[in-house]
């Protein structure tokens, strides 16, 4: 599967909420580049952070754009995360359902058609500008 098309089946079982369909998508060592924070390694390690994510924040994503380079080992992809804050979570600001919009961006390694790598950005400040008030 090209890069593009494994990117945007990764976003749409997201979207979905299939976290089945969404963990097939990853190798078993995949690399998760957490938003201002660690690295991760392995398929159980995002898992675990899936399941917190899905604790405490309730997200969609929208306006997506993909790219990916020519030999589809690399992409990147920029969207809208709609969200709402659940639950909160540690070290940030308290959760009452705020609900936000932020715009973000990742990029991908991609082996065999299967997500190797994951790297997210967006603007943590932003976020808690919004939901902190």
């Amino acid at each position: 599967m090209p890069a593009k098309e494994t990117i945007r089946a990764y976003y749409d079982a997201f979207n979905r909420q299939d976290m089945d369909a969404f963990f097939d998508l990853l190798t078993d060592d995949v690399v998760h580049d957490i938003n201002q924070g660690g690295r991760q390694v392995g398929k159980q390690a995002f898992r675990d952070f899936m399941a917190h994510m899905n604790r405490c924040y309730r997200e969609t994503l929208t306006d997506m754009v993909i790219m990916s380079n020519e030999d589809g080992t690399r992409g990147a992809a920029e969207f809208v995360v709609n969200g709402q804050y659940l639950v909160t979570d540690e070290g940030l600001p308290e959760a009452n359902g705020q609900t936000y919009i932020l715009p973000a961006g990742a990029f991908f390694e991609i082996s065999d058609g299967k997500v190797a790598r994951i790297t997210n950005h967006y603007n943590l400040n932003d976020w808690i500008a919004q939901v902190g008030a």
